[in-house]
């Protein structure tokens, strides 16, 4: 799993490219750690390259969301796939997670 960051008005954009699995998605978690310290609340995970979140990357993107929410910020989901949004939905989080189309859509949501 690859992570890359970029800011676009105030608000970190983190796309994430490979599986989110056990083991492989504390690297997500560390990120969001050094995000909230450094005072930046207003993220954006970008999943269109993620073709799969097993339950303990699903259990890390929970921990982000409420790391960021904790520190008085929003965590917003982006291009999510089929099978995520599916996921998202059997497992209730679609009541937690925004989620949105397109990065541009979920940065004008702030």
């Amino acid at each position: 799993m690859q992570i890359t960051e970029k800011t676009v008005k105030e608000v970190v954009v983190l796309s994430i490219r490979g599986k989110i699995l056990m083991g492989e998605d504390i690297a997500i978690k560390k990120k969001i750690d050094e995000l909230v310290e450094q005072g930046r609340h207003k993220v954006v995970v970008d999943l269109a390259e993620v073709p799969y979140i097993d339950s303990s990357g699903l259990g890390e993107l929970i921990r982000c969301y409420t790391t960021v929410k904790r520190a008085g910020g929003s965590l917003k989901l982006a291009n999510l796939t089929q099978k995520i949004v599916d996921l998202l939905t059997i497992t209730k989080l679609v009541t937690v997670f925004e989620y949105y189309n397109s990065v541009d859509e979920a940065i004008n949501s702030f």
